[in-house]
């Protein structure tokens, strides 16, 4: 039988950024998630939680909280090997972030792709689709980026699809999983972005049962994103407009999708994200509450939130 553990991330408190004065302050946010009966976080964006990790694992035994995995983004893409620019500054924020997400008990980093375009202004930095020669360039990047983390902070990499990114839609994560070794480099399958472009999670979760590493649990609002497609919004104003939203409220359904985990007989982090950028800040607490309850309550044995 599987285990499934629920926790919560920053990003369900809004915070996005290492420092902005529009986002909740960090010990509100570890205050808060504690108080809404997550014991599991991630550190979100370096340098929003203490990176010192003896204060770091202060406040959160302060709390009773434990740290599933830490966050990078990713643009190898536009690099080829090893040695130059694009892989040694994607390294550099591993060496911050892995090395801070083990010395406090954190087993994975989840990799994200960057965008090609600005979140915030629409503005298109580079074409949408990769060539050939740059998908090789990736999946070849991320698997030495993979072996490189473990095999020096022992934590594994759990690649993150997202919208906007040139690993979005269910065809590109296939594409992206027949590229890597996942011996080094597995899935942290997104629910709600892989919804949001169009996927469908279950048919991931059965193609490629054992690259199942990690799990983002949130919901999308169809509504919304009919509109997101039909005008080609930008991610950040999608956000904004609330495309990412509380369950049930929105897709995919949990239920059948928490079952499906269920059946693959692993243990696995799942962390309930839901971008909320910016939001007010009593905003949170309610809903992160609603939210544990309803995963609570959807009949799945394996979900746990020790």
């Amino acid at each position: 039988m599987s285990t499934i553990r629920v926790g919560s991330a920053p990003d369900s408190w809004g915070v996005w950024f290492p420092d902005d004065p529009q986002q909740t302050p960090y010990s509100r946010f570890l205050d808060e998630v504690a108080e809404s009966g997550y014991e599991w976080i991630e550190l979100g964006p370096y340098g929003y939680l203490p990176t010192d990790p003896a204060k770091l694992s202060d406040e959160l035994a302060a709390r009773g909280l434990k740290l599933s995995a830490g966050t990078v983004f990713e643009h190898l893409h536009q690099s080829g090997s090893r040695g130059d620019d694009a892989w040694n500054s994607v390294w550099r924020q591993i060496e911050d972030v892995a090395k801070l997400t083990a010395a406090v008990g954190g087993t994975h980093v989840v990799v994200i792709p960057e965008m090609w375009r600005d979140p915030a202004t629409g503005e298109v930095l580079e074409d949408r689709n990769l060539t050939a020669e740059q998908w090789a360039k990736k999946t070849a990047g991320m698997n030495d980026l993979g072996k490189a983390m473990f095999e020096t902070y022992g934590v594994r990499a759990q690649y993150h699809p997202h919208a906007d990114s040139h690993v979005d839609t269910e065809e590109n994560v296939y594409r992206f999983l027949d590229g890597t070794d996942g011996r080094y480099v597995n899935l942290c399958l997104d629910t709600g972005h892989i919804s949001y472009c169009g996927g469908d999670n279950i048919a991931i979760v059965r193609r490629a049962p054992e690259r199942i590493g990690y799990l983002h649990l949130k919901q999308v609002d169809p509504e919304v994103r009919t509109k997101v497609e039909a005008e080609d919004l930008p991610f950040g104003e999608a956000v904004k407009l609330g495309a990412m939203t509380e369950p049930p409220r929105g897709i995919p359904d949990m239920p059948p999708l928490l079952a499906e985990i269920e059946k693959l007989g692993i243990e696995v982090f799942a962390i309930v994200e839901q971008d909320m950028y910016p939001c007010e800040p009593d905003a949170p607490l309610p809903i992160a509450k609603r939210t544990r309850s309803y995963l609570g309550s959807c009949g799945i044995p394996s979900v746990t939130f020790k």
